[in-house]
């Protein structure tokens, strides 16, 4: 790799063209109505293109080597449902799919009832928030997105050729159906994004009538949802924050009746219910850090009647459950290996365990989730696996034979195979004595050799990575770069412990889990220790933007995608969205320990005149979750410190939200050059000019 001078110092360059002598922050660019915002980051996105020019042919290469190596036309599972069977179709030339259906006596009379492409055409952003089909399936309803801001329209049909109509504007993504046909419920926000209040739209043969309120949530830091039980019976409107929830219950049969708390929130108390004919089943974290699984009659909802089905246990976390008309499915999480693993209870008439067992993994680690099953009598689970070398996989598991069917695997076509890849699972050693699990996939003709390297990371939220296999990560390592992901605490790669441990006042865990990772890539003799690139997403940024400023030459480069880096400054505005919900993530600033914290770690805070690598910043206009202005300073003062080993190079996608580009082929094209700067950053490739 040839180094690079720093690409900004021209007068002409934007950073010195638009500074401003009296805000050395780069705090005005938050005033989106100042004209020179716009100007601003046009001029770092043609900066950007011109660094980019001598590496254009090579994106173009990757880009079309990403197609020929992916399945173009899709087509989903098709799912039964009482009358219909759905399934969507997209075309290999399209960003959208076309939903169709067919009768269920009748699958030669297919019916085309949604044409997303279509709809899209003439938008340069389209998302669909959710998609309802009513009880009867004579209605469909949708929430549509057409700016990127994840403000949604929504739209009713009757199926399958009516002309949809808008029924109301400026909602949530969220939509349930009633039971009766005939009432839609649905979310609004208030000033901050905030899912405040769910509403209730009667609908008669189509019209709607004025919609009232359900229920409104006054605490800033708790946000509404909706759903249903797969029972049918019960409608679940959920008011959660970060640590803290509650349950409301209105039976799905009867809309207008007034939601019943289920149980009233407990500070530090999270709770969720799925429901079997005469019972709810409550998996809580009360008194069970790791959350138990008890059960309840519904005519004796009191804590106190509560019956306790699984208990709590230090090495297992309870993630989820799932209820049938025989029994549940529990998705658990092995603390000691970060694998997650489903368990089935078959429960007989007088409630008691039949049947207990694990499903089989394919191989660890893997990810494995239940597919959509709207059948609550089902015994065939459709189950969806995949790893870091396994496509996606969907199987149906038949409970009485044990059979297992597979009913589609995501195609893999050019040159580099599913076969000809490996996976590691080391575990790096952090500043603690923690054991930090750290995942790899290579060539496998590759192993043994130290490679270039993409290590990834995100943790917070106990979100969790499980392994997945990419399509677009292929052109990455059919040219000899492994990609590595670092579980840092803050996720919940191993549990609700492994979550707690990195958020709050333990939040400098997860940059130094991330650090710890990198150094065990090298030391293992996996990595080349001076060709390893870093990437994070959202507050995956400021996972590496943090961990650059703890150890700025541990990394040749990062890509920095709509990098949440103003952490102090953000979290001290209780008007931008999502802040007030966050205080539990990463403390409330106003209290003077918790600021001190945030201030100690936040990236923007803490820069200094060090050998930052060379960085590939991205956002977005419409981004209401990480603001634009979060990267373009993070990028202005970077360049003004001019201590960066390479380019610091900033662009700004001008009409799409936090997730990027809507339409597929705008993303894969994206990922190419982003591509291109890595392969560029780890010495793979030269750039002229």
């Amino acid at each position: 790799m040839k180094a690079q001078p720093p690409p900004h110092s021209s007068a002409n360059a934007p950073v010195s063209r638009f500074h401003r002598p009296d805000d050395p922050a780069w705090h005005w660019l938050e005033n989106r109505d100042d004209p020179d915002v716009a100007a601003f980051l046009k001029a770092a996105n043609q900066e950007s293109s011109d660094w980019f020019a001598p590496l254009d042919g090579l994106v173009e290469r990757l880009y079309h080597g990403h197609l020929a190596r992916r399945e173009l036309a899709v087509t989903s599972l098709r799912t039964p449902l009482d009358h219909h069977t759905y399934w969507s179709e997209t075309a290999a030339d399209a960003d959208y799919p076309v939903w169709w259906r067919h009768p269920n006596d009748a699958p030669q009379a297919a019916e085309r009832f949604l044409d997303l492409q279509a709809r899209a055409a003439a938008h340069d952003f389209f998302e669909v928030g959710d998609m309802a089909l009513s009880p009867d399936e004579r209605w469909l309803a949708w929430t549509e997105d057409t700016r990127g801001d994840e403000t949604f329209t929504l739209y009713l049909k009757a199926l399958p050729d009516g002309t949809p109509r808008v029924l109301l504007e400026e909602i949530g993504p969220e939509l349930v159906w009633a039971e009766d046909d005939a009432t839609l419920l649905f979310t609004r926000y208030d000033a901050t994004q905030r899912p405040e209040s769910i509403w209730r739209l009667p609908l008669n043969d189509g019209e709607a009538a004025r919609p009232s309120q359900v229920l409104h949530e006054a605490d800033p830091e708790f946000w509404l949802g909706l759903g249903k039980t797969r029972s049918r019976e019960w409608l679940v409107l959920e008011s959660a924050s970060k640590d803290t929830s509650e349950c409301h219950l209105i039976p799905a049969r009867d809309p207008a009746a007034p939601p019943r708390c289920f149980r009233p929130r407990e500070a530090g108390v999270e709770y969720s219910l799925d429901h079997r004919p005469g019972r709810f089943y409550v998996l809580h974290n009360r008194q069970a850090t790791h959350f138990r699984l008890d059960w309840v009659k519904e005519s004796a909802l009191q804590t106190a009647s509560w019956q306790p089905l699984i208990g709590h246990r230090d090495s297992v976390t309870l993630e989820g459950v799932d209820a049938f008309a025989w029994g549940l499915v529990i998705t658990e999480r092995d603390h000691h290996e970060a694998q997650v693993e489903l368990r089935v209870l078959e429960l007989d008439d007088d409630h008691a365990v039949t049947r207990d067992e694990t499903l089989p993994l394919p191989e660890t680690p893997c990810s494995l989730a239940l597919g959509d099953m709207p059948y609550f009598t089902s015994r065939r689970l459709w189950l969806r696996e995949e790893s870091f070398v396994m496509p996606v996989s969907w199987f149906e598991h038949d409970l009485d034979s044990g059979e297992r069917r597979l009913l589609k695997r995501q195609p893999v076509h050019g040159d580099l195979k599913p076969e000809q890849l490996a996976c590691e699972r080391l575990w790096a050693t952090a500043h603690d004595g923690e054991r930090i699990p750290v995942s790899v996939v290579m060539r496998a003709d590759r192993v043994g050799h130290p490679l270039p390297t993409l290590l990834y990371g995100y943790g917070a939220y106990g979100e969790v990575l499980d392994p997945w296999f990419s399509v677009a990560r292929l052109e990455l390592l059919a040219r000899g770069v492994a990609f590595a992901v670092a579980h840092v605490r803050g996720g919940g790669d191993r549990g609700e412990p492994w979550y707690l441990a990195g958020k709050l006042e333990h939040k400098e865990n997860s940059f130094r889990d991330f650090l710890a990772a990198r150094d065990a890539l090298v030391t293992s003799g996996i990595s080349d220790g001076d060709r390893i690139a870093a990437y994070g997403a959202s507050a995956g940024g400021l996972l590496v933007g943090a961990s650059l400023n703890l150890a700025p030459t541990a990394f040749c480069a990062a890509v920095l995608d709509v990098p949440f880096v103003d952490v102090l400054r953000t979290m001290e505005n209780p008007d931008l969205p999502l802040t007030t919900a966050e205080y539990t993530e990463w403390g409330n600033p106003h209290e003077p320990d918790a600021r001190r914290r945030i201030k100690a770690y936040s990236p923007l805070d803490n820069l200094t005149a060090q050998p930052w690598p060379s960085v590939f910043l991205q956002s977005s206009w419409h981004d209401t979750r990480v603001p634009y202005w979060e990267p373009a300073k993070l990028y202005a003062r970077l360049t003004e410190l001019g201590s960066a080993r390479g380019p610091v190079l900033l662009r700004t996608d001008m009409t799409a939200g936090h997730g990027g580009a809507s339409g597929r082929f705008k993303a894969w094209h994206d990922n190419a050059r982003q591509d291109a700067f890595l392969l560029w950053a780890l010495g793979l490739v030269e750039r002229e000019g």
